[in-house]
């Protein structure tokens, strides 16, 4: 996914153009710190429940940071998610001009990782930065739901048709329908008429995407299929965050997604020969692929 400095280390994003950047580029949000920026929480040890939550920015010259580039029509994205993949919300705080943001969030006891997604002034490009924080309570992790391809909410359905790639990029088309009719009249939000995150499992790296084409181009359709160019920089598991707007409401539709096999190019690299084995030997090894 192409981000928008065009460097691999900061936040993956894909324009609405849905160019896909470089292979394997390094996902965002694994580093509190980067190119002098750095994210800096109210306090890390939160209490259960709906609470107002506030950080900062600090630049390189060690103040908050009050300028920033609007991106998909706001200044900053914040991402809250537990790390069992639990709780995904994605908000929009308020900034006073001191550079202080706040937003109120729903935290269950637990470990959360928390990403800021900025463009502040003068720096070339967007990124996104990550910090945890901890909830104090009785933990009671979720485990990793199934890879079906299918998500539920109320009386909405949305298919994922698709495979996400190691490396190289893939087109994910996410199909809405409500009570078992496609939705065509899909309402922009953030400038797109879907906006989805992908964190990959284990690390909760941060890939951030928008859809081919924006609403009002003549071309992009408001339903019922949204698609994606996605890049996925390794091979794993991955939660996808879905949120569309319908009949002025928000949803978000999550999906848990295994990257599929790649084939090899052309012009890849010849593997080494397979070590011979033995005409009666009982082990042949050569038989065996990586799977």
């Amino acid at each position: 996914m192409t981000n928008h400095s065009g460097h691999s280390g900061h936040g993956a994003h894909a324009g609405h153009g849905g160019h896909a950047g470089h292979g394997g580029a390094q996902p965002g949000g694994l580093s509190v710190s980067q190119n002098g920026y750095t994210l800096e929480l109210d306090s890390t040890i939160r209490t259960p429940g709906a609470q107002p939550v506030s950080f900062r920015v600090i630049g390189p010259d060690g103040r908050p940071v009050t300028e920033y580039t609007p991106e998909h029509e706001k200044e900053l994205h914040f991402i809250a998610v537990r790390r069992d993949t639990a709780g995904f919300q994605h908000v929009h705080p308020v900034r006073d001009e001191k550079g202080t943001w706040s937003v109120e969030l729903s935290l269950e006891p637990g470990d959360w990782r928390f990403f800021a997604d900025v463009h502040p002034v003068g720096h070339d490009g967007t990124m996104t930065l990550g910090i945890d924080a901890a909830v104090a309570g009785p933990y009671d992790p979720r485990p990793l739901p199934e890879a079906t391809g299918i998500a539920r909410i109320g009386e909405y359905t949305v298919a994922l048709d698709g495979e996400l790639l190691p490396g190289e990029a893939s087109r994910l088309t996410l199909t809405v329908s409500r009570d078992g009719r496609p939705v065509t009249d899909l309402q922009p939000y953030l400038a797109a008429y879907g906006h989805l995150v992908a964190l990959r499992v284990g690390d909760l790296g941060y890939l951030h995407v928008h859809p081919e084409g924006e609403p009002g181009d003549g071309v992009t359709a408001p339903g019922p299929g949204i698609t994606f160019m996605a890049v996925a920089p390794s091979a794993g598991t991955y939660r996808l965050y879905l949120d569309f707007q319908h009949n002025d409401a928000v949803r978000t539709a999550e999906f848990t997604v295994r990257t599929a096999e790649t084939t090899p190019r052309p012009d890849a690299a010849p593997q080494a020969a397979p070590v011979p084995v033995p005409e009666h030997g009982s082990h042949h090894h050569g038989d065996h692929a990586h799977h």
